[in-house]
Order: structure tokens, then C-alpha cells, then sequence
């Protein structure tokens, strides 16, 4: 009953007044992020506006193979770029903001978001060389941007990078809060805690729907402070003062990387920075006063061999176990500068992403196998809210509906479960997939429509030209190889003067399967005399009678299917 009682008393007060004006109904599409972590994006439209909430990518799936990255595919605000008014911006991880360069060359629009979010997005701008043609405004807590029928304001959210924050928009319609990823840290290490106060003053004002970060939803209790794992930070170093310490986090938890800062301080050890990413995030989080470094603390990696193993500590990305980051790189024995050595202290300092346990695994038995002591319990805390926080933050916004967003979809039910719990009947919590129009108003909410969604693949330089057919023809070729038949016919007469000769590559090996090539031969010869005696002299036709005679032959003789490639040339 929770959600009925709830719609009439709001009427009682301020919404009344704006309904009688009030004939449209707010749309929220989210175009990306349900159903995974990453790739999130949201469109809300009112009317003749739209405005984007994030603009993230994800990394591949193990079956796309080449791909680097995966991008959501914007068709729907291409086809109304003219109503497109901006994009806001939650925080800056690259499930968030990682499109942004792909997106932005097509939909040109300004972007809104915190100080340390837009430094390290104009930073993503400058390598894709677009930084002077994007509109960039630094957005504070508590203000306010109007943008066609929407004003947004930024509030204050605590998460495993700074500056994160909440969106309450505010439409027509009525007041959508968009939480981001957050989490309820009482104890931050750098700057203030949430802005609990202004989620209970906008919760009094009405809201019409949260949506709230589901990536906790399933843990019970309250996430742990930050500040937590300083103190565990200082126990390991205590108990490792003879060894080096190499310690693997998140390129983006500034957080994490000042309290491994202030313990390798504490015990009078020099810090250096490892991977591309960690050194770009921490000299833009150093610049702008994120990040507090004692001098002289920071040293280049050249200069490990200046100080004794016992005085240094190295920072790396690579703790989820990615194939070209620093930490593989070490664990493989490949990386250039940095070799592990017996009695190494290694520190896990985050949690596997799910499905990259796998990789990570693969990392650790490295590490161990080269004799260094791995540490991977209890040195990180989440980022995300668990369920205690998800529901501090319902009672205090109070909406009418609940909109699970940001996660896998026994996520989002786990997060439906706690506004059940809570008392919301099952009309007013929706659970949306990617490409769902959902349009909401105090009267009521539903899915009417659809939009096109799905993944752009990213492969090097090029965008989207790697579709489903080439990802097949990738898969087929990692699986069963490839088979090249190449022949030269008589211009006019279609005679074979040469060939069909057979070349093969990631099949079988030609010289220990001398006998199945022969009896290929053969079946190709016979193909050629047919196609002769039936006067088969188009070459697609041709094409056609090889690759069927060849791919059946080699099916009952292998039972692999290769790919077949007929070549012809004329003469």
C-alpha cells in the first residue's frame, strides 16, 4: 500500500497546483547498464528536452575476441540530437564517462559535471584530440543547472573515487533523484561525507521516482568506511618492514592510493607509481588538491634500484587481473622495469570485478609461483552501498516509484526485494531492461515503448565496424581455422589452367595430415570437372560448388568446419 498512500498525500500538497498545467508525461530510457556493470547511460525526456545521465563503456565479453572495448549504441539520440541539451555526469569512472569520446563525435553537446570528474574527462578529450570542440562546465554541490524543461542539481555522494555525486532532476513531472554509485561513508578520507540532509529536503518536497545503485543490493549490513582499510593498510606494512610491498588497486580510488601513501610514509618508505592509467589519475588528483603527497615521497620506478627493497612500496593498476596491465605484466615476467623477487609482499587491494575472477586467479598463481607472499582478504572496502545504506537513502528520498538501476538483473530484483521490504507494492518498483521507454507520472508508471540499444564494438581506430558477422568469423576462425583454395581459370572458356591448390592455416598441420590434403585435392578436382561438364563458368556459382564439396569432405573427415575461402584468378 506504501506507494498508493503516498501518491494521494503528495497530491494534497504541490502537485495538484502543477497538474492542472500538466498534460505530458516524463520519459525515463535508459539506453545502457542494466542487465551488466558498465556501459551505463540514461536518457530522461520531457516534451521537446532530453538530457543524458552518463555516458559509459564495458570491457568485452571473452567470446569478442579482438575487441577492445564496448560502447552503447545511440541511435535514439542521434535521430533527436536537436532536443539533446547535455549531458550530466555521476562520476569518473569509465563505466560512466568511458564513451564519451565515441558518443560526443556524433552528439556534440556540453557536458556537466564535478571538478576531479571533468579533469579526468577533459583528459580521455585531449588523447582523443576533441578537447576544443566539447563544452565542459565544473558543476559544485548544491547547484543548479537548467536545461529546457529540466533543472538538475548536483549532491554531494561519497564512493571509491571523489567528487562522485547524486542528480535530483527535476521535470514537469516531478522529482527524479538519480543516486550514481555511492555509498554512506560517515568517515571519508578526503572531504565531506554524503549529503544526507539534502536527500531528506528534497525527499519532503515530493519525489517521484529513485533511481538507486543495485551493485550491493544482495549484501546485507552496512558497506565499511574507507577509512577501515587504512588501518589494515598499517598492519600489513607493520608485519612486512623487511620486504617490498607491490600493491594492486583501482587506478581511479584516490582514497586508497592516500592511505597507502600515508602508511608507506608512516614507515618511511618511497612510493612508486606503476601503469599508464594510475599515473595519469594520480598527478591530475595531485594537481587539483585531491591527493596530499609529503615531499619527496614519490619516486619514478627508474629509481627502485637507487633504495633498498625494504624502503619501497609500488603502487600498479592490473588488480583485476587484465593481460597488459602492470601487475600481469610483473606476474608473467615481462614487464620492463619491474621483476617480482622471492619474498615480494603483494596486496590485493580490491575485490575481483564478477568475471574476472578467473584472470585474477591466473595472476595470483603467477605471483606465488615466483615466491611472493600475496595478500588478497579484507584490504578493500566496497564502493557501493549494501542494503542498510540502500535503505537510508529510500527513507530518506521517500519516492513514489522505485527504479532499480546499475547492475546485473538479480541486482536489481535484490534491490526490488528491499523496497518490499520497505512497503512498496510491486506496481510502484519497475525493473527496466536496456532500450525501455518508461513514462511516469504521479498517476502512474509504464513501459510503452522501446528504443534501438545494443553494443558498438571498439576494435583499435575503428568504431563499430566490427559487428556480429565479423565477430562469427573471428570465432570460426579461433575455433576451426581456415581453409584458402586457390585456382586460375581461362579467361572466356573458364578452363583450369592451375590449381586448385590448398593452403591451410590454423586447421590442421599440412605436414602430418599429408594423406587428408591429397584426398582433399581430389574432391576439389572433381568439383572443377563437374562445374566444366555442367558449364558452371560464374565464378560465384563456382565459388559456391568449392566451399560446399570442401566443407562437406573435410565435416566427415575432421568434424571441424574451417572457414573456406575460394580464390580465383583469371588469366
Amino acid at each position: 500500500m506504501h506507494g498508493l498512500m503516498f501518491s494521494r498525500s503528495k497530491q494534497e500538497g504541490g502537485y495538484m497546483k502543477k497538474q492542472e498545467k500538466q498534460h505530458s508525461k516524463l520519459k525515463i530510457i535508459p539506453l545502457g547498464g542494466l542487465e551488466q556493470i558498465g556501459m551505463n547511460i540514461t536518457a530522461f525526456e520531457y516534451e521537446d528536452s532530453i538530457i543524458v545521465v552518463d555516458c559509459g563503456l564495458s570491457f568485452p565479453e571473452d567470446d569478442m575476441y579482438g575487441v577492445d572495448l564496448v560502447i552503447p549504441d545511440v541511435t535514439y539520440l542521434k535521430e533527436n540530437i536537436d532536443r539533446v541539451k547535455g549531458f550530466f555526469i555521476t562520476h569518473a569512472h569509465e563505466d560512466h564517462i568511458g564513451a564519451i569520446p565515441y558518443v560526443l563525435r556524433d552528439i556534440n553537446v556540453p557536458i556537466y559535471a564535478t571538478k576531479l570528474t571533468t579533469a579526468i574527462i577533459e583528459h580521455k578529450l585531449e588523447e582523443h584530440d576533441m578537447l576544443k570542440k566539447t563544452k565542459r562546465k565544473v558543476v559544485k554541490y548544491g547547484q543548479h543547472i537548467n536545461l529546457g524543461c529540466f533543472r538538475v542539481e548536483f549532491i554531494k555522494t561519497n564512493h571509491s573515487i571523489q567528487d562522485a555525486a547524486a542528480l535530483a532532476i527535476y521535470s514537469p513531472a516531478g522529482i527524479v533523484v538519480h543516486t550514481g554509485d555511492f555509498k554512506v561513508d560517515y568517515t571519508p578520507v578526503f572531504g565531506d561525507a554524503i549529503d544526507l540532509q539534502r536527500f531528506g529536503e528534497i525527499g519532503k518536497k515530493g519525489v517521484l521516482a529513485l533511481l538507486c545503485d543495485s551493485t550491493n543490493a544482495e549484501r546485507p549490513g552496512f558497506t565499511k568506511s574507507e577509512k577501515s582499510v587504512g588501518k589494515t593498510l598499517d598492519n600489513i606494512f607493520a608485519e612486512h618492514k623487511n620486504t617490498r610491498i607491490i600493491i594492486a588497486t583501482f587506478a581511479s580510488n584516490v582514497d586508497r592510493v592516500q592511505q597507502i601513501i600515508n602508511s608507506a610514509d608512516k614507515f618511511g618508505r618511497k612510493v612508486a607509481i606503476e601503469g599508464r592509467s594510475m599515473v595519469n589519475i594520480i598527478s591530475i588528483a595531485s594537481e587539483l588538491g585531491y591527493l596530499s603527497l609529503p615531499d619527496n615521497i614519490l619516486i619514478d620506478v627508474d629509481q627502485l634500484k637507487n633504495y633498498p627493497d625494504e624502503q619501497t612500496v609500488i603502487i600498479t593498476t592490473g588488480s583485476q587481473g587484465e593481460s597488459m596491465a602492470a601487475l600481469s605484466r610483473m606476474a608473467s615476467g615481462v614487464h620492463r622495469k619491474v621483476s617480482i623477487k622471492p619474498n615480494d609482499t603483494i596486496v590485493f587491494s580490491s575485490h575481483p570485478i564478477p568475471g574476472n575472477e578467473k584472470s585474477v586467479t591466473g595472476v595470483i598463481n603467477d605471483l606465488m609461483r615466483k615466491g611472493a607472499d600475496v595478500i588478497f582478504e579484507d584490504v578493500h572496502v566496497s564502493g557501493h552501498a549494501c542494503s542498510e545504506d540502500i535503505k537510508l537513502i529510500y527513507s530518506l528520498v521517500n519516492p513514489m516509484y522505485s527504479i532499480p538501476v546499475h547492475g546485473e538483473y538479480k541486482h536489481l530484483i535484490a534491490q526490488a526485494k528491499i523496497a518490499e521490504e520497505l512497503g512498496y507494492d510491486t506496481d510502484h518498483i519497475k525493473i527496466l531492461s536496456s532500450g525501455d521507454v518508461l513514462e511516469i507520472d504521479e498517476n502512474g508508471a509504464d513501459v510503452t515503448g522501446h528504443v534501438q540499444v545494443g553494443n558498438i564494438m571498439v576494435d583499435g581506430l575503428g568504431v563499430g565496424d566490427v559487428g556480429n558477422i565479423v565477430l562469427r568469423d573471428r570465432q570460426r576462425l579461433a575455433e576451426d581455422g581456415i581453409i584458402i583454395v586457390v585456382m586460375t581459370l581461362e579467361s572466356g572458356s573458364g578452363q583450369v589452367l592451375a590449381g586448385p591448390d590448398i593452403v591451410s592455416r590454423g586447421f590442421v598441420y599440412v605436414r602430418n595430415s599429408e594423406s587428408l590434403m591429397d584426398e582433399a585435392k581430389t574432391v576439389l578436382d572433381r568439383t572443377m570437372e563437374y562445374c566444366m561438364d555442367h558449364n558452371i563458368t560464374d565464378w560465384g556459382k563456382i565459388k559456391n560448388e568449392v566451399k560446399d564439396a570442401l566443407g562437406d569432405f573435410v565435416w566427415k573427415e575432421t568434424k571441424r568446419r574451417p572457414m573456406i575461402m575460394p580464390i580465383i584468378m583469371e588469366v
